[in-house]
């Protein structure tokens, strides 16, 4: 790995750890509570995004290393920020906080299980690993270093020393989400040449693919009867996937691929965009009912 590489797996481990910090007990006790709720916001991240996403990549004649870099963020679990979007818009936080707890566990497995389902089910990106000489199995143990680890130091941390993580837990978040977006960013400097109209079509692509992610949240919400403020957890959740933890995979496995690195990158400024957008336009629902 070069020092880039080393860098965001430090950043990404951080996060995880930061975000592991905040579960408690009681926030798996919610979902035995509330688990019909909960299940609806784990059937857009692990079944409906990623379906539809091998779906698209057969239709669309895309680059074979944009497909992969679209299949490895629908495969990704909600990202970490899901639960303050969700708390900013007036959803229902505590939902959030479970569902996303529960797909840290779920995506250890899913994760891993989707895109190589994915990628080998797709005559295009299953040629394309082959010529790099990739083995798609591969995902598990970056997986399990970035997201397993960390996720269960964050866990052990906050049983064993409560008071001692409640100091760090906000400082600790608030560091690791502005060194991921510095890295994105200087990413994008160090890459500046492809800033470009020709990169419109990727983030075309990118605003498309997060739509399609807080469609299937609102749908399957929706189907099943939430109510308002659920409705609003389950959407961030199913938009708002985790692409720091895709950048990482591609640091790892992929060499960085610019293409990859592009769209992912893409994908973790654009969901931030997309999510504090829906929380605004929620709250200024909630200031009119009120009026």
């Amino acid at each position: 790995m070069n020092a880039s590489q080393i860098v965001l797996s430090m950043v990404l481990a951080t996060m995880v750890f930061s975000v592991a910090l905040e579960l408690r007990l009681d926030d798996f006790k919610r979902v035995a509570q509330q688990p019909k709720a909960v299940i609806c916001g784990l059937i857009p991240q692990f079944i409906l995004l990623p379906v539809a996403t091998w779906a698209a990549t057969l239709l669309l004649d895309l680059p074979p290393n944009v497909e992969a870099a679209m299949i490895l963020v629908a495969a990704c679990p909600g990202g970490s920020l899901s639960n303050v979007v969700t708390h900013m818009g007036r959803g229902n936080t505590a939902l959030s906080v479970s569902i996303s707890a529960v797909a840290s566990i779920i995506a250890l497995f899913a994760t891993p299980f989707n895109f190589s389902w994915m990628m080998v089910a797709n005559p295009e990106t299953a040629s394309w690993l082959k010529e790099l000489s990739i083995d798609a199995s591969g995902i598990w143990i970056s997986l399990f270093l970035l997201l397993g680890v960390p996720l269960t130091l964050g866990l052990l941390a906050s049983h064993r020393l409560p008071a001692f993580t409640e100091r760090i837990r906000k400082p600790l978040g608030t560091f690791s989400l502005i060194a991921l977006l510095l890295f994105i960013v200087a990413g994008l400097i160090k890459e500046r040449q492809l800033l470009t109209l020709g990169l419109l079509p990727t983030l075309l692509l990118v605003v498309l693919h997060n739509a399609s992610g807080l469609f299937f949240g609102w749908l399957t919400s929706l189907t099943m009867g939430l109510s308002e403020r659920n409705r609003r957890a389950v959407m961030i959740e199913g938009g708002m996937q985790n692409s720091g933890l895709a950048l990482g995979i591609i640091a790892v496995q992929f060499n960085s691929d610019l293409g990859m690195v592009t769209l992912a990158s893409l994908w973790g400024i654009w969901h931030i965009v997309s999510g504090m957008s829906l929380a605004y336009v929620w709250r200024r629902k909630d200031a009119r009912l009120l009026d």
